[in-house]
């Protein structure tokens, strides 16, 4: 079957390997990009990828390639699948190729992410008539053998995304439906970001079982690597990340909650949720502690989490305490490089300033007056 639509996977990382397998395996003409071209010259040679696991099949990719002009000229949809590190080069690097009405889509934005890749695209155009929108969390759950090879363990039944602006979300999901039922409309991006799942599953279980993964001893991430006093841990920071959604005015979701409407797992506590997810059976930890896990995740989810909730007095001794730990043992000034609430134009603004600029891209100090 033939689909009209074009897009083009940012990252031949994992993700991006299996959502690029995915979407050409049933039907749409996929670019790949990655930055390093050594990665992707098998791919370039042989532009085929095979999946195995949830969905089996070939997908056969139109383009492969390390040059940005090339990778992103006439496509309708650029998925993003890298780490969240990355968004702001890569805007920069996008931005002289955009064309108006093009869609940004981030797999997943972390949090904030939507709000540092508008801005920049804004700065660098001086106009901004693309949409850029962000996953909650990534769609698979998903591991690549090799750069022609990708097993995707599970996908999720459900994930929200929204764009800036966010009277343009239902937009960018009736584009995207046919490929990805799964996702739907949150209220805006500071919904999807708050809502950020990998803030509270990837620092602290990486860091509190940072003796097993830096000797590389195999085990399973999740199933093994969260015990009972590490997922008690878990529910503090999760305690934490709600309280700042309801600050925010947020419909945040328990991450326990999460577990059920995405993967249909059950439990009491979060514990038990984990240890039932079927989605996660398998998956082994980072070989390792140069891992996303840590330089993507402290900086690009859990700092802005603290740096928001600190523009309003509101503490988080556990999500900052992760964050203490993160620095300690990696000797990086994560606080520095990471996603301020200034970085993220968030400063100065209220609460109902910070929901103007998410749902129309501005802040009109004349609709701010009507809001108010």
């Amino acid at each position: 079957m033939k689909r009209e639509l074009t897009y083009c996977v940012i990252g031949a990382g994992n993700g991006g390997i299996a959502m690029a397998g995915y979407l050409s395996m049933i039907g749409y003409r996929v670019n790949l990009y990655n930055r390093t071209l050594e990665k992707i010259l098998p791919l370039i040679k042989n532009p085929v990828i095979h999946l195995t696991g949830e969905e089996n099949g070939i997908g056969v990719l139109n383009r492969v390639t390390s040059n940005m002009g090339e990778a992103i000229e006439g496509v309708d949809i650029i998925m993003i699948t890298t780490p969240a590190l990355a968004h702001y080069n890569i805007a920069k690097e996008m931005a002289p190729y955009l064309k108006d009405g093009q869609v940004i889509v981030l797999n997943p934005g972390r949090t904030g992410g939507a709000l540092e890749v508008y801005e920049t695209l804004l700065r660098e155009r001086k106009r901004n008539n693309i949409i850029v929108a962000e996953a909650q969390t990534f769609i698979y759950a998903a591991r690549s053998s090799s750069i022609n090879n990708a097993h995707i363990y599970q996908s999720k039944k459900e994930v929200s995304l929204a764009a800036i602006p966010a009277t343009k979300t239902n937009y960018v999901l009736e584009l995207l439906k046919d490929a990805y039922p799964q996702f739907t409309s949150a209220k805006d991006v500071l919904e999807t970001s708050i809502n950020n799942y990998g803030a509270i599953l990837h620092p602290a279980p990486t860091l509190l079982n940072s003796g097993h993964i830096e000797r590389c001893s195999p085990f399973e991430y999740y199933r093994e690597g969260i015990t009972p006093s590490i997922a008690s841990f878990l529910e503090k920071m999760d305690s934490e990340r709600m309280s700042l959604g309801r600050l925010l005015q947020v419909d945040a979701v328990p991450t326990i909650q999460w577990l059920y409407e995405s993967y249909g797992a059950k439990g009491d506590n979060l514990y038990e949720a984990i240890q039932n997810n079927s989605g996660y059976k398998g998956l082994i930890a980072p070989q390792g502690l140069n891992t996303r896990y840590i330089y993507e995740d402290v900086p690009c989810s859990l700092v802005p989490m603290e740096s928001m909730a600190a523009l309003f007095g509101m503490k988080t001794p556990a999500i900052s305490s992760i964050i203490d730990i993160a620095q300690i043992i990696t000797n990086r000034n994560f606080r520095a490089e990471g996603r301020s609430a200034d970085r993220l134009g968030l400063e100065g603004l209220s609460i109902t300033e910070m929901h103007l600029l998410a749902r129309e891209g501005r802040i009109s100090k004349r609709r701010l007056h009507e809001v108010v």
